[in-house]
């Protein structure tokens, strides 16, 4: 009797595992079941998979203690990419679908953004006609200022206006392959604007679909449900993508951290596209620096490794008019 107590105060000491990997131990397990004997208690057997798919992914989450001192858990965890973006399709397709918004209304933004090395967390209210029109924001005395939008155009970034991200979506396919097929070939996101003095370069259409679904997706407030299931399907279909979860934005919101792994790449740091675990929803961005990075020709470090870079979009909604906040 005392070990049978003592099993039972085990584990209740064990986590519940998450809904990622229970689906994707109990896969893998039915997988192995599927190509055993074909028998009339087959359908018993894989009744009982279920249970003992938990159990294994209990044992696949809780690490195993050291010979002496208490077990540490990571606070990062990797996630099967593949069930996460699955399930992120399945609950985006559920979605209510949003209203075209007029010409005449307004997308307000608020967002966070703390710079390496810094205490400080800048907040940041935009009001952006929904035609491109005007823009709108507070300045430094608080007054809230409305005039022409005059930033320049950069196909390689956010250059759009609202009005015409959403022409843009909308003319998307909602097969994920037609769908990676149609922005790999899209002329706007393959020249881009080229910086003064920095010399062209070609950047992989695998990044490059990447790179502009997840700006797609950070701008979520009028994407057709069907079409925002496609994206996640998409990226599942695009190697190299990886997801951690107990990735932080600025608002020190915890979430599921996507980032794109390229055999090769140089880059000194990682940037994760932060989604909400439960709704998978776009949070913000966090960019680790991975080693010390230089500027040309200093022997100092302008940033220096474990450094981190984050964002946050707090609210992105269609209003009527600049001030108002939804």
């Amino acid at each position: 009797m005392d070990d049978l107590r003592s099993l039972h105060e085990w584990r209740a000491k064990v986590p519940e595992p998450g809904h990622e990997w229970i689906i994707s131990e109990r896969r893998r397990l039915l997988k192995r079941i599927r190509g055993r004997r074909r028998s009339v208690g087959r359908r018993l057997l894989a009744i009982g998979a279920l249970g003992a798919a938990a159990s294994v992914a209990v044992a696949t989450l809780w690490p195993q203690p050291p010979a002496q001192g208490p077990a540490v858990t990571p606070s990062v965890v990797r996630l099967d990419s593949s069930v996460v973006l699955v399930r992120a399709a399945d609950v985006a397709s559920r979605r209510r679908s949003a209203q075209v918004p007029l010409p005449t209304q307004w997308h307000y933004t608020k967002t966070l953004d703390k710079q390496p090395n810094s205490e400080t967390t800048k907040t940041q209210e935009q009001w952006l006609r929904y035609d491109g029109r005007q823009a709108a924001s507070f300045d430094e005395d608080g007054q809230l200022t409305v005039g022409k939008e005059h930033n320049p155009l950069d196909p390689g970034d956010d250059d759009l206006s609202p009005q015409q991200y959403d022409a843009k979506l909308r003319k998307l396919p909602t097969d994920p392959r037609k769908l990676l097929a149609k922005i790999t070939g899209d002329r706007h996101w393959i020249e881009g604007a080229r910086e003064e003095g920095v010399p062209k370069s070609i950047e992989p259409a695998d990044a490059r679909a990447y790179r502009v679904i997840m700006l797609y997706l950070s701008r979520y407030g009028t994407m057709p449900p069907r079409l925002e299931a496609a994206m996640f399907r998409a990226l599942a279909l695009i190697p190299g993508v990886r997801i951690e979860q107990g990735v932080s934005d600025a608002a020190s919101r915890s979430g599921l951290g996507v980032w794109l792994e390229r055999a090769g790449d140089a880059q000194p740091f990682r940037q994760y596209e932060i989604l909400d675990p439960a709704t998978y929803r776009y949070l913000g961005t966090r960019t680790v620096w991975l080693r010390d990075a230089f500027m040309p020709g200093s022997s100092e470090p302008a940033t220096r490794k474990g450094a981190v870079w984050s964002t946050a979009l707090l609210t992105s909604v269609i209003v009527e008019r600049p001030g108002q906040r939804g």
